[in-house]
């Protein structure tokens, strides 16, 4: 499955300037592992980090990024940029699409124009060529404000140094160039993405690739409320954010993928006694109720009266589950609602999923619940801090030997945490 080896963000809100695992240029570092947990106090960054992510998945489905600075109530660019920078808002990502295959570096600054709208101002989509081991890889899709230069099929690029070259200069070392597979590029709308653009054509297969991947991501803003609606019948294929179409996957998960389920319904009865069967009821309306039955019970409890953690408990084993999981999959505080000795059995079954050798998917999470972290290695857990200029900071727990030396003597994690062990301040 693709993998997400690292990320870096700048200027969004107060992420002034923060990596996270490894970069084209900072090879040496240690990639993201599988499972990525995010941890630190209230106000520390972690809802912004989550958003850059979903930042960045909005840009590419609305393929306009005015759109996603204003979804999600951002508030637009001046809302979501830092405070006190005139700076564009900058994304890297560094990825690879399965197993060794070379990697791909995809990055993307967003300015405003002179009357204050948002647009791309570049985009760089770099990999080395095949064969190549030493050197910096080759920019395959270089378009500024709007303009530039793409290369089709696999063998072609033009190795850029300078990151501050701009657009003239560009165009200068292409015109010396001999490659025939050279396509210059130039967007209706300066909001648009290349990517996207380019992304749905087989001449630009890595751009393709790393379309898809992002298209791909999961970002879960799952609300127990929402799931308690009354969606129309009918069989739906994938969880939507919202989670408001949770008994149409029911239903598609129970017609297409019987024994799939059945391995959830199992699951949910090891860690929530007693509901023996999960269903789905269509009213004369059409509606869709969502529906448990409880051994000690003749009638069902339908999802209007279930626990918030029951219906979160069983929408992530629903995910977990799902014959066709994204890619990358975001969690923002999976615990609330949860009791407190389910959080560390949810971390494993989040682990497992994330380590399988197939079916699986890289997830990322944000959490406040040491019991939670204590079921995760320290190269799983980053710690998010404030600096004393106001910005966040980030560091790895396993960056720091004293903790390493008492998770290996048996000491959880996650109970260092709470005595202040990864943020001693």
């Amino acid at each position: 499955m693709a993998t997400l080896e690292g990320f870096r963000v700048r200027n969004f809100g107060v992420l002034k300037d923060v990596t996270l695992g490894r970069l084209w240029d900072k090879r040496k570092t240690d990639a993201l592992t599988p499972m990525t947990t995010i941890i630190g106090k209230n106000g520390v960054g972690k809802s912004a980090l989550f958003d850059a992510f979903g930042f960045l998945s909005d840009a590419l489905s609305y393929n306009n990024v005015e759109d996603a600075c204003n979804a999600r109530g951002r508030g637009g660019f001046g809302k979501i940029r830092t405070q006190g920078t005139t700076e564009p808002i900058e994304f890297i990502v560094f990825y690879r699409e399965h197993g060794n295959t070379r990697p791909i570096s995809y990055q993307i600054a967003i300015d405003t124009d002179e009357y204050g709208h948002p647009y791309v101002l570049r985009e760089r989509l770099r990999q080395r060529r095949k064969g190549q081991t030493r050197g910096q890889p080759f920019s395959f899709l270089i378009p500024n404000n709007g303009c530039g230069i793409a290369w089709k099929g696999e063998q072609d690029g033009f190795q850029i140094v300078d990151d501050t070259e701009d657009i003239q200069q560009f165009n200068i070392l292409f015109e010396d160039s001999e490659s025939g597979a050279r396509e210059e590029i130039e967007m209706d709308d300066p909001r648009n993405l290349g990517i996207n653009s380019l992304g749905v054509l087989k001449t630009h297969p890595r751009i393709s690739a790393f379309r898809r991947f992002i298209e791909g991501w999961y970002l879960s803003y799952f609300t127990p409320d929402a799931a308690r609606s009354l969606p129309l019948a009918g069989p739906q294929k994938q969880l939507n954010t919202s989670g408001d179409n949770l008994g149409n996957v029911v239903q598609f998960m129970k017609r297409e993928h019987q024994q799939r389920f059945e391995t959830i319904l199992t699951k949910i009865a090891d860690k929530i006694p007693g509901i023996s069967q999960i269903d789905t009821e269509e009213t004369n309306d059409g509606r869709l109720l969502l529906k448990f039955n409880d051994k000690g019970f003749k009638d069902p409890f339908y999802a209007q009266q279930m626990s918030d953690g029951t219906l979160k408990l069983f929408t992530y084993l629903l995910m977990l589950e799902h014959p066709s999981p994204p890619p990358f999959l975001c969690i923002e505080e999976p615990e609330n609602g949860l009791y407190h000795k389910l959080l560390e059995i949810l971390a494993t079954e989040f682990r497992e999923h994330a380590t399988g050798l197939k079916d699986g998917s890289q997830i990322f999470i944000t959490t406040h619940q040491p019991y939670f972290v204590d079921a995760l290695d320290p190269k799983e857990v980053w710690i998010l801090e404030k600096g004393e200029d106001g910005f966040s900071t980030i560091r790895r727990a396993s960056e720091d030997p004293l903790v390493n030396n008492l998770v290996e003597e048996g000491l959880p994690l996650g109970g260092l945490w709470y005595s202040d062990y990864l943020d001693p301040r």
